[in-house]
């Protein structure tokens, strides 16, 4: 029982590792932020080199405080931002490029020519996805055809892809270990979602080396062991998910019609749909949930871009917050919105709009408008998003009388209180917030024997407070019919 699990959670502004007990319960952590790049409108870059040194940084001070404990790291779980796109070479480990961050958005041009092209719909019949920027296929055609000798290099055999967590494994391993697990696949735009293998057709379209691309694993599986000279001694990799279905697991979402949300820097909405690979008629993505022992199991996705980034621009980009802390007193402090709207599409609107173009913009603001009403229109969108996601899950049949939330973000209770509000549902949220990382370590545990089973996971969860809807239906549908407005606004400026 002194076994515990290093959980890698690497995000997209930070960095952290997460001790875990084989109770489920954080014992340390550690966590650094990172340089976020804008070199052009709707572009986003990290410096995988940065990550990497964030990494060992948060990794090695868990391990020197299990040391300090005399505590026993039996494996390590990774979790990751999903679709961003690392290209490095083989022989040296060194990426070509900064890394494509999963909200870039420059391949709109790209993807509006080959939809034109009619090439749409194979690629939503066999990955699930749209075709659309988000996705990390696109991002790699980008760099082998603008990264001098890329093309070629990557023909040779020379370069490598990977999501983050296949170049974080990599780096880890000291280059014997070139692999991904199932979730992080599904979401490249180049993997079937149902022969669960690389789709050469689709690589071929994109011009993709099949030689570029990790082996893919169970999410609970042997994925290499730490290389000495990095972790000081051999720690195996046993359990990696991408971050949202990672949460899915950390919420103990195993049956068929479990529902989560969680609000990082974006907000992402998983429902769990069992064996059923189902096809959304609402631009809902169909994705693998997790794949353990062979057997896979699938959700549904609605992804918004803009959640938890929206409060950072707040805090960062106009300063009228000096913490993320302040916006619950802030948002509780009025009554009302006064007639302000946030529509945070700083990088494009995610599910289920899908329009890579629009841009963010605020309405209703008059000589009475102050940082109050900002913070709380910019809360409130959050929710409202997060109703859109729900309400397209509803148009295709499926529905919810309860929501697990997590993330940083749903510590706010007055956030809370209105999602359950302008949703009409339950919102419980757990005693352990951060469920990501625990999902990548219920994973890791899985595989090495900590955690005996999936059910046992399920009793390890816990509901810290579930928020009740008590809103008045009628103020309920003036708030969201006054969304709707200012969102078709958004979009009909770049129709």
């Amino acid at each position: 029982m002194d076994q515990h699990i290093l959980s890698i959670d690497q995000g997209t502004t930070s960095t952290r590792a997460i001790l875990f007990n084989a109770h489920g319960k954080s014992v340390f952590t550690s966590q650094l932020e990172f340089t976020q790049f804008f070199p052009e409108d709707g572009w986003v870059e990290h410096d995988p080199e940065e990550i990497w040194k964030t990494t060992l940084q948060v990794v090695n001070d868990t391990l020197e405080y299990a040391k300090s404990e005399n505590l026993t790291v039996a494996a390590i779980g990774i979790t990751n931002q999903r679709e961003t796109t690392v290209v490095w070479e083989r022989s040296t480990g060194k990426p070509v490029y900064n890394a494509i961050v999963w909200q870039d958005r420059r391949t709109a041009q790209f993807c509006d020519e080959a939809r034109k092209a009619g090439k749409e719909a194979a690629i939503i019949k066999k990955t699930g996805l749209l075709l659309d920027p988000y996705f990390s296929g696109t991002k790699l055609a980008w760099i082998l055809e603008n990264v001098e000798n890329s093309q070629a290099m990557a023909e040779r055999g020379e370069l490598a892809f990977g999501t983050i967590d296949s170049f974080l494994i990599w780096r880890l391993t000291g280059g014997r270990s070139h692999v991904t697990d199932a979730t992080n696949a599904s979401r490249t735009l180049m993997f079937n979602i149902h022969s669960q293998r690389w789709d050469e057709e689709i690589l071929e379209m994109l011009s993709i080396p099949h030689s570029m691309l990790p082996e893919v694993l169970d999410c609970a599986a042997d994925f290499g062991s730490t290389d000495k000279s990095i972790t000081g001694f051999e720690i195996p990799i046993a359990g990696v998910a991408g971050d949202q279905q990672a949460a899915l697991i950390g919420q103990a979402c195993f049956e068929p019609g479990m529902i989560k949300s969680t609000y990082g820097t974006g907000c992402f909405m998983v429902l769990n749909t069992g064996t059923w690979a189902l096809s959304s008629k609402n631009k809902l993505l169909t994705t693998v949930g997790y794949r353990l022992e062979g057997k896979t199991t699938y959700a549904l996705e609605g992804s918004i871009f803009v959640a938890g980034a929206a409060v950072q621009w707040l805090r960062d980009g106009i300063s009228i917050i000096k913490s993320a802390s302040k916006t619950e007193e802030m948002a509780s402090s009025v009554e009302s919105n006064k007639g302000v709207y946030v529509v945070p599409a700083f990088t494009g609107l995610g599910a289920p709009h899908w329009d890579p173009d629009a841009r963010g913009a605020i309405f209703g603001i008059t000589r009475d408008t102050g940082p109050v009403e900002l913070v709380r229109a910019t809360l409130e969108s959050i929710c409202y998003q997060t109703y859109d996601l729900l309400e397209a899950k509803r148009r295709d049949g499926l529905q919810a009388t309860k929501l697990r939330v997590d993330g940083g973000m749903v510590k706010n209770n007055w956030m809370c209180s209105f999602l359950s509000n302008i949703l009409d549902i339950s919102v419980e949220r757990p005693m352990f917030t951060e469920t990501t990382a625990l999902g990548a370590a219920f994973l890791a545990g899985l595989q090495v024997g900590v955690f005996e089973s999936i059910e046992a996971i399920s009793n390890i969860w816990q509901v810290d407070q579930s928020f009740e809807p008590a809103m008045d239906q009628a103020e309920r549908k003036r708030l969201l019919e006054k969304w709707q407005l200012y969102v078709d606004k958004v979009k009909s400026i770049t129709s």
